[in-house]
């Protein structure tokens, strides 16, 4: 019993030094990450919470699909009205430096390829166009699964490397959404 006792100190330890545990207040990333009722656009009675792993980006690349915690531009303070100081949104990365993107009739277009994105439900999708437009080298295209509700790099511009803290890695409330990713 002491042993496990131990064990399970040194995972907790473990997680604490290794990861930062968020909230979703908000639909941006509905469905894939709940927020609760009564926010507008949640379709949950609890938020989820999860981890983000603070040094995988240390140790490689961030990817298309990833979705990720970044600290704030300035520019998204005035686009979206957050506010307080180190505010942390999590979206998915959907273009890297280099790429060039377009957004029509709510479809995105990477290097001229409509992506297939089954995380992004026909209810959730704009109708947006957004002329085509390059990602500036070290920044990173960031994008709400729920488009129609989401105030991302669409409004406030990419988000540099430097901005990124991790990807989610883990559901770990409520209970019944404990996943990993």
């Amino acid at each position: 019993m002491f042993f496990l006792g131990i064990l399970v100190g040194l995972c907790l330890l473990l997680l604490y030094i290794t990861s930062v545990a968020y909230r979703l207040p908000s639909s941006a990333m509905e469905p894939t990450f709940h927020c609760a009722h009564p926010g507008s656009g949640c379709g949950a009675d609890h938020m989820d919470r999860v981890l983000v792993s603070r040094f995988t980006y240390d140790i490689r690349d961030p990817h298309r699909g990833d979705v990720s915690a970044f600290h704030v531009p300035a520019a998204a303070i005035a686009a979206c009205g957050a506010t307080g100081e180190d505010v942390v949104y999590l979206k998915r990365i959907v273009a890297l430096p280099g790429d060039r993107w377009r957004e029509q009739n709510g479809f995105i277009y990477v290097n001229g390829a409509r992506l297939v994105e089954s995380y992004v439900k026909p209810d959730r999708r704009d109708s947006e166009t957004i002329p085509e437009k390059a990602v500036p080298r070290d920044e990173y295209l960031m994008l709400g699964d729920n488009r129609s509700s989401s105030c991302d790099s669409r409004r406030f511009g990419t988000v540099p490397r430097d901005d990124l803290i991790g990807p989610v890695y883990a559901v770990y409330w409520p209970p019944g959404r404990i996943s990993f990713r």
